[in-house]
């Protein structure tokens, strides 16, 4: 899960897909956190993205760097603790602008379940389950 983490933290930026009744829905994303042993992702409870993943917690995540991509499917999990939230608002404080930790709306989710599969164009995929 290290390899994982350290490549989308690298990336910055990467992709997250959901689905809204039988439509995809694609959007960039940037928190990421290794926190307790697992790997989270933050947003707001009040966002479409949030009511997506409560209604059918299978995602998908995509990020790009080099010549090398990753995509990670699992299913996410809310963390209701403060600690965990704060964790994450810790590791982002540009985001303490807009979110607290205990404000009602800020929510984290990790991934459970999961594979993450490396591939670029010049060797074969690495596939890493957690």
């Amino acid at each position: 899960m290290q390899k994982v983490y350290d490549f989308l933290k690298t990336a910055e930026t990467y992709y997250l897909a959901t689905v809204e009744g039988d439509q995809p829905r694609v959007r960039p994303f940037g928190t990421m956190l290794m926190f307790e042993g697992k790997l989270y992702i933050q947003t707001g409870k009040i966002k479409p993205v949030s009511k997506q993943i409560e209604a059918n917690p299978k995602v998908e995540i995509c990020a790009m760097k080099g010549g090398e991509w990753i995509r990670v499917a699992g299913k996410l999990v809310e963390d209701d603790r403060i600690e965990a939230r704060q964790a994450m608002l810790d590791g982002y404080p540009s985001l303490q602008s807009m979110y607290k930790a205990d404000d009602g709306n800020t929510v984290v989710y990790y991934f459970k379940d999961a594979e993450a599969t490396i591939s670029g164009f010049t060797h074969a995929p690495e596939v890493i389950k957690f």
